[in-house]
């Protein structure tokens, strides 16, 4: 099992910088952050500085979006990266949450989302696909290599997942939900003609190592506010008792008030006072490194193949060092 950091770009931007430093010399392959260019600086301007100051680290937002960037760019973003750094880039997208409704938009639809994780990954490897109808080839790109992880939660984006995607971000880490949506995203994939072994599964979730879980809680409860606020879209959409929507995620958000951006992924939202313990302890990792060492075992014998640490509270430093020191060497 690989073990990702996921963090947002707060300035300094040399913190950040710092932070997966420090997750690298503890053994994370991967560093994640949120990517919502009003709500936090520039992901792909630190990207660089984090690939400079790294070794093997893989770099990559969780999630970005097809709709703030035009696909050429993102691309070509990539690719830059790629090129300066060799191919140590990973693609996490989704429809996008804050990063459009904090600017006044919807979130993009999922044949949009579709269309651009087939046009920006063959324009970041160097081949031609057509951009609003023009045929566009990025005439530098030799060797080019961007994996696409989508994240989804709803019934037709883990279908879109499996159809199209190179893996599947999962941001929860209940066994029994993350068993049920990686059956549909490997499902989807059998029926779209493609290996659903092929696909890399990736849980991210909020992790706390200690033995005071009410503290520990209390700065992890923003996780299931962030998740409610996707539970509430598919609530809209299919309805609360669809049967296409398991009832254990949409159970919790029927006391959610609405939503505060401002507080978007931060300890002490004042947006999540209607999750209970419960939820916190189903979605995320807490208590002493047994416990988390045990309930990433059950993930991993689900098909996880990376887990995604979300590092937003009062003990980020301690938090890596303990996944490092007793946690990590336990899935060598």
């Amino acid at each position: 099992m690989d073990f990702g950091l996921v963090l947002q770009t707060d300035p300094p931007a040399s913190q950040v910088v710092s932070l997966m430093k420090r997750a690298e010399r503890n053994g994370f392959r991967y560093g994640w952050t949120f990517d919502s260019a009003v709500l936090w600086q520039e992901p792909f301007v630190i990207y660089s500085q984090i690939l400079a100051n790294t070794q093997r680290m893989h770099v990559g937002p969780m999630v970005t979006n097809p709709g703030t960037r035009t696909w050429e760019v993102t691309a070509s973003t990539f690719a830059t990266l790629n090129d300066m750094y060799g191919n140590r880039t990973v693609c996490g997208i989704g429809r996008g949450d804050s990063a459009m409704r904090v600017a006044g938009r919807a979130p993009n639809t999922l044949a949009r989302l579709g269309d651009a994780m087939d046009v920006i990954r063959d324009l970041a490897e160097g081949r031609e696909a057509q951009v609003d109808g023009n045929p566009i080839r990025i005439p530098w790109i030799t060797d080019g290599k961007l994996p696409i992880w989508m994240a989804a939660y709803g019934p037709k984006a883990l279908a879109l997942a499996g159809q199209k995607a190179d893996g599947f971000i999962l941001q929860l880490a209940d066994p029994f939900l993350t068993e049920w949506m990686i059956k549909a995203v490997r499902q989807a994939a059998v029926e779209a003609g493609r290996d659903p072994a092929s696909l890399t599964i990736c849980v991210a979730a909020p992790a706390y190592v200690g033995d005071d879980l009410a503290h520990a809680r209390d700065q992890c409860r923003w996780f299931g506010g962030m998740v409610g606020n996707h539970v509430a879209d598919l609530v809209s959409r299919y309805g609360e008792h669809s049967g296409l929507v398991p009832e254990a995620l949409t159970e919790y958000i029927k006391s959610r008030q609405g939503y505060d951006y401002s507080h978007h992924g931060r300890a002490g939202n004042p947006s999540t006072d209607f999750v209970p313990d419960e939820i916190v302890d189903r979605f995320c990792l807490l208590g002493p490194a047994e416990a988390h060492i045990d309930k990433l075992r059950a993930l991993r014998a689900l098909g996880v193949d990376q887990f995604a640490l979300y590092a937003m509270h009062d003990a980020r430093e301690a938090v890596i060092d303990a996944y490092g020191s007793d946690i990590i060497p336990s899935f060598g």
